[in-house]
C-alpha cells in the first residue's frame, strides 16, 4: 500500500463589509490535503499457455524418421508389384494355353497362327482376317474373332463364321515389359521344337505346330532360385 499525499488549492471568500455595502473582498488561500490510496496490481500469467512451435531439431528428428520409413517401404512395395506382375504373367499363360487347346479342338487339330486367316468367303457384315499361314496375325485373328473349321476369320460371326472368339477383349500384354498384344510383339515359330527364346525384350513366342506359347525373354524373375520367365 502507498500513500500519496496530493496537495490542492481552495479558495474562500469572506466579504469584510456589512450587507449592502460594496466593500472588497477578502480572498484566504486555504491549502487542502487529500488522502489517496492506491493498491499494487499483481498480474497474474494466464493460464492458457501460448502455442510452441517446433524446435529444428524436432523437425529434423521427424524427418529422420520419415526417411528410415520410406526406405523400408519403398522396396517392400516394389517387390509386392513384381510379384503381382509375375503372378499375372502366370495367369495371362494359363488363359492363352487353354484357348488354344480349345481352338485346336474346333479347328481339325491345327494351332491358331498355323493356317491363313483371311481365305474364307462371306463375311458381308464384317471384317475378313489378314493373316498369313504360320504369322502372328493369323494368331491373332483366330483367337480374336468369329472363325469357320478351316481357319478364315470374320470380325461378325454366322452360321459360317460359328467358332470362336477364344480371347474376347484382345491377346493380353506379357505385364513384365507390357509387350504382346500387336503382332509385331508376338515371334512364331513352327518346327514343333521347344521354345528357347534368345532374347530379353519380352513380348511373347509362339510354336503353331505344337501350341507352345512362353513370354519371348530369357530374363529371370524375383524368385529365389529366379526362374526364367520363358519357363513359366
Amino acid at each position: 500500500m502507498h500513500n500519496n499525499l496530493v496537495e490542492n488549492m481552495s479558495v474562500s471568500i469572506s466579504p469584510q463589509a456589512p450587507p449592502g455595502i460594496c466593500s472588497p473582498y477578502d480572498i484566504r488561500f486555504q491549502p487542502i490535503y487529500f488522502h489517496v490510496e492506491t493498491e499494487m496490481l499483481t498480474l497474474r500469467p494466464s493460464r492458457r499457455r501460448a502455442a510452441r512451435g517446433f524446435t529444428l531439431i524436432e523437425l529434423l528428428i521427424v524427418v529422420i524418421i520419415l526417411a528410415i520409413l520410406a526406405a523400408i517401404v519403398v522396396p517392400q512395395f516394389s517387390n509386392s508389384t513384381l510379384d503381382a506382375k509375375e503372378s499375372t504373367l502366370g495367369a495371362n499363360l494359363s488363359a492363352m494355353r487353354s484357348a488354344m487347346e480349345l481352338y485346336k479342338i474346333q479347328h481339325n487339330g491345327a494351332y491358331p497362327g498355323a493356317n491363313a486367316s483371311g481365305a474364307g468367303t462371306g463375311c458381308a457384315a464384317g471384317t475378313k482376317g489378314t493373316g498369313t499361314a504360320a504369322s502372328a496375325q493369323a494368331f491373332i485373328d483366330q483367337l480374336t474373332a468369329a472363325s469357320d473349321e478351316a481357319g478364315n476369320t470374320c470380325t461378325v460371326a454366322d452360321t459360317t463364321y460359328k467358332y470362336g472368339p477364344y480371347v474376347r477383349k484382345g491377346i493380353p500384354n506379357e505385364p513384365i515389359n507390357n509387350l504382346g498384344s500387336a503382332a509385331g510383339d508376338i515371334a512364331v515359330q513352327s518346327t514343333g521344337a521347344p521354345i528357347l527364346p534368345t532374347v530379353t525384350t519380352g513380348g511373347w513366342i509362339i510354336d503353331t505346330k505344337s501350341g507352345e506359347i512362353v513370354m519371348n525373354s530369357t530374363a529371370n524373375d524375383s524368385k529365389t532360385p529366379p526362374v526364367a520367365y520363358y519357363k513359366y
